[in-house]
């Protein structure tokens, strides 16, 4: 599956009938929500001693995706641009690579 079709798939799972601010709420809550589900699966591994069931982690992080796309179809943005952003980013932050130096010197400093 690529980016545009898994953009049709979240709008085809969607309500057409809601605001644009009810869309973000939604999405924003979503998104936070299902995040915290992956953090409880790595915490209950980490700390509990549970083992790491893949299979519901590839869930929820399928769930992390639908809303991160959810949100990106309220704001009229892509995946595809979010990832573009993301990337540019990164390689501003660190043109050489990630290291520990890198994280503490970031070329970066001060830009959002």
């Amino acid at each position: 599956m690529n980016i545009r079709q898994y953009h049709r798939e979240v709008k085809r799972t969607t309500s057409n009938d809601i605001s644009r601010e009810h869309a973000l709420c939604v999405g924003g809550l979503g998104l936070t929500g299902e995040a915290g589900e992956v953090a409880d699966l790595i915490k209950k591994h980490v700390f509990h001693g549970h083992e790491l069931d893949l299979n519901e982690m590839r869930k929820e992080l399928g769930d992390v995706l639908w809303y991160l796309t959810f949100l990106c179809n309220a704001l009229g943005i892509t995946l595809s641009e979010v990832m573009e952003v993301n990337a540019a980013k990164l390689r501003i932050r660190y043109p050489d690579g990630w290291s520990q130096e890198a994280s503490v010197r970031r070329a970066d400093e001060g830009v959002a």
